[in-house]
């Protein structure tokens, strides 16, 4: 590889891809909504000279999508659901047009696709597909993306659980909740957790660019943890004595004041990397107390 393009790429994981390839000697171009020295500015909506950066460009990587850490009023479901359509839509027209496409094109998706889970482990071929708001989100997503195939171009859909690193997403919240007290319980405590480190995360997606796998891949480390015990593992990291839990009701009143949903701590999402593991990927970071003495 020499070149890679990351719409949508100036968030957590793009930041963490940038550097990630950058070791490597590769070339990253981030497409963003926002002006800025370092990137490339595109609008998410419609082409334009950024379209000149696909030709000769090896692997596209679209992670562009309005953030879920909102409430999900009328407006922000319109907004949630158009700005993974319509950058999904722009770039598959983009890869159409360009005269040398590039060779692999991956595009977000989500853990989120399966079901509330407590018993049954959900993999790419064996997972059941959930039915509400948030997987109606990315079973639309999914097929946007996969409904115009290119020759010569494989794609690839993430179906990324929760990625914990330092320097941004889930992780830095947890671990001030965990410092306040309130490292306990969350609602019933027995939803599965399913995560990934963010270097696996970017090794994941560097191993699936050289692979020959296609379709959706579950981006998730091989051991989902329930809350309480997850909740239990980063206090123990931290050495916080005390653990406060929060029931359901609790945790209602604190998302509304923070302008977020429960879902995000209380939807079980129990997903296993079957094709990951199957075709011989190595997680560094397999268990989450590995996970957490490496951030902590």
């Amino acid at each position: 590889m020499k070149k890679i393009i990351i719409a949508g790429g100036t968030g957590f994981l793009g930041e963490a891809l940038k550097e990630y390839f950058e070791k490597q000697g590769i070339v990253v171009i981030r497409l963003s909504r926002k002006r800025t020295s370092d990137t490339t500015h595109w609008n998410g909506k419609e082409l334009g000279e950024w379209t000149q950066q696909l030709e000769g460009a090896d692997v596209l990587i679209n992670l562009a999508g309005k953030s879920v850490d909102c409430r999900y009023t009328e407006a922000n479901r319109k907004a949630i659901l158009s700005s993974r359509i319509e950058s999904t839509q722009l770039l598959n027209r983009a890869v159409e047009q360009a005269v040398n496409k590039p060779k692999v094109f991956l595009n977000a998706s989500t853990a989120t696709i399966y079901a509330h889970s407590e018993t049954r482990i959900n993999t790419e071929e064996g997972g059941i597909l959930g039915d509400d708001f948030s997987t109606g989100i990315a079973k639309s997503w999914e097929r946007e993306f996969f409904s115009q195939p290119f020759e010569g171009v494989r794609k690839i859909a993430l179906r990324t659980s929760i990625a914990l690193g330092t320097e941004g997403g889930a992780f830095p919240k947890m671990k001030m909740i965990a410092k306040l007290g309130m490292g306990g319980k969350q609602g019933r405590g027995n939803q599965f957790i399913s995560w990934i480190h963010i270097h696996d995360f970017c090794k994941a997606v560097a191993f699936l660019i050289q692979s020959e796998l296609s379709g959706a891949v579950n981006v998730t480390a091989p051991f989902p943890i329930q809350n309480e015990e997850f909740m239990a593992a980063l206090c123990d990291q931290l050495k916080v004595p005390f653990r406060i839990s929060q029931p359901k009701w609790v945790l209602e009143l604190g998302a509304a004041m923070m302008g977020t949903e429960t879902e995000l701590l209380l939807k079980s999402r129990y997903v296993y990397p079957q094709r990951l593991m199957d075709a011989g990927f190595e997680f560094e970071y397999n268990k989450v107390k590995d996970c957490f003495t490496d951030l902590v």
